[in-house]
């Protein structure tokens, strides 16, 4: 229509189909906004439908829980949590969507009760609030952030039961926030994709589309509760992990060999027992669970075979199900296990991480006692924090299976926390520097070898510059007087730093071992 010399009659033929073709896009847009609208009508109804049927179930869980607590007091109580934090967010939403309304200035129609939905084109109430750039606002960070809070709150509440396995792959689908990708092929942020350039009424709708996820998340949780027990049968919460040991004891340094498997006790009580040979009584040998309890001799020191039979009968005939495992039998403790985790002495005033032990004995059943020492919450764990004396001993006593008890004692000698070195750019003792890395640089006091994480923190030293009086620094750096000195200085003159004072989070730190520098300019 354009291009060439045009009469005037073309010209406003041409401006008629222009005006033509933005009526016919005015009146789709029209069409298109309506049917949001009608579509956020339905979502409207749907939530309060299942919003019903959903206090029903509710309250048959909270009823049945009553009746039956064994079998429903569990589920009903996840069902309220998921109750609360759904009520929640579903009323988070719905603040957007009253923002979003306001932002507008869009009003419900008193007669009809409904939005103006073909005046709610508007696209850039959302694009000026969740987003900037290719970036989201504060706000819709914000937006992301609380969906994330409810798929976390709603997957804690169902735990890792395998029953809610289906469930939580359903839910996670129906909120997943993942990138998107576009008509292009482009992968797109999941908020950009569904809410940015879009109208006003399309974004309220999605918003009420995903209050009824909301909902049907609800439902779907309680009548999943309501469920539990028809799935008693299959759960695998009547199967039990049995460990299957080659032997049942093993020795230190030595690699655990064995089976794990998912299985049942069979509360079936067999007609026969014999173990090592002899038979036993059934009668005094099983118990409520069908297991059978052993009671013999050990013997000697060493690994042994436990060797024996079930016999039951199954369709009048004798079934034998043969029993076969390995023990070992170790020499019965009478010494107990103390070592310094870091070296053979400990040092005062600072916490000696130490594992004390007694061999073949539980934790819980060994107390160890000595000046400064206290338990931690590892089993076998302790720290030790002397104070004064040269030496501290250590007492362990053992209560041992029989109900007797053994001890034992170990002496470590207490040293104090060493000298430490002053540094300057990493270098200790005599050293050469430019000048302006001495007036910039900063002192430090470090134990050099020492097997404890200590940091020291420089509180202040001296300086000497030959020809110049000391100067006494507070601080970690040279001070103005103390530059002002340096600058003085000849080239090749030796720099001194002394009386280097620190301090610990602990214990209190001798002053360090002094540093000397050559200034090489």
């Amino acid at each position: 229509m354009a291009g060439g010399k045009q009469s005037a009659r073309q010209k406003m033929i041409n401006l008629m189909y222009l005006v033509f073709i933005a009526m016919i896009a005015m009146n789709m847009s029209k069409e298109v906004l309506s049917a949001f609208g009608l579509m956020e009508a339905k979502f409207v109804e749907s939530n309060e439908a299942t919003t019903e049927k959903n206090s029903a179930l509710l309250e048959n869980l909270e009823t049945k829980a009553e009746e039956k607590p064994e079998d429903f007091a569990v589920p009903a109580t996840k069902a309220k949590q998921v109750s609360i934090v759904s009520d929640k967010f579903f009323r988070y939403i719905g603040g957007l969507k009253q923002d979003l309304i306001k932002a507008g200035d869009y009003e419900i129609d008193p007669k009809t009760g409904q939005l103006p939905f073909e005046s709610m084109d508007k696209t850039d109430i959302l694009d000026e609030k969740w987003f900037t750039g290719d970036r989201l606002t504060k706000e819709g960070e914000a937006v992301i952030a609380e969906i994330e809070k409810y798929k976390k709150e709603i997957l804690a509440i169902l735990g890792t039961d395998v029953k809610y396995k289906k469930a939580i792959e359903s839910f996670n689908r129906r909120f997943s926030i993942e990138p998107e990708k576009n008509a292009d092929g482009k992968q797109i942020e999941w908020l950009d994709h569904h809410y940015k350039g879009y109208p006003a009424i399309a974004s309220y709708t999605k918003l009420t589309a995903m209050q009824n996820d909301v909902k049907v998340t609800e439902a779907n949780m309680f009548n999943l509760f309501l469920g539990n027990t028809l799935d008693a049968a299959v759960s695998l919460n009547k199967y039990q992990a049995i460990v299957l040991a080659d032997k049942s004891a093993f020795f230190a340094g030595e690699k655990f060999s064995g089976r794990v498997v998912i299985g049942k006790y069979a509360n079936v009580t067999p007609s026969k027992l014999v173990v090592q040979g002899s038979e036993v009584d059934i009668a005094n040998a099983i118990d409520s669970t069908g297991a059978a309890k052993l009671d013999f001799n050990v013997g000697n020191v060493g690994s042994h075979e436990i060797e024996g039979k079930f016999t039951f009968l199954e369709d009048g005939k004798p079934l034998e199900i043969p029993i076969k495992a390995n023990y070992v039998v170790v020499p019965r403790p009478n010494s107990a296990t103390i070592s310094a985790d870091k070296m053979n002495v400990v040092y005062r005033g600072v916490a000696n991480p130490m594992t004390i032990s007694f061999a073949g004995v539980p934790d819980n059943k060994v107390s160890a006692s000595g000046s400064g020492l206290k338990k931690s919450s590892k089993a076998g764990a302790y720290t030790m924090v002397p104070t004064s004396g040269r030496e501290v001993t250590i007492n362990v006593s053992a209560t041992l299976d029989d109900g007797s008890k053994a001890s034992d004692k170990k002496t470590f000698r207490i040293k104090d926390i060493p000298t430490p070195s002053g540094q300057l750019a990493g270098k200790s003792g005599s050293f050469k520097l430019p000048r302006n890395n001495v007036e910039i640089g900063t002192i430090g006091a470090v134990l050099e070898d020492f097997d404890f994480d200590l940091p020291l923190t420089v509180t202040g030293f001296k300086m000497k510059v030959p020809g110049q009086p000391s100067v006494t620094v507070s601080g970690n750096k040279l001070s103005g007087q103390a530059k002002a000195a340096l600058r003085k200085a000849k080239r090749g003159a030796d720099i001194q730093i002394f009386e280097i004072r620190s301090r610990s989070n602990g214990p209190k730190i001798k002053p360090a071992a002094p540093i000397i520098i050559e200034l090489s300019n």
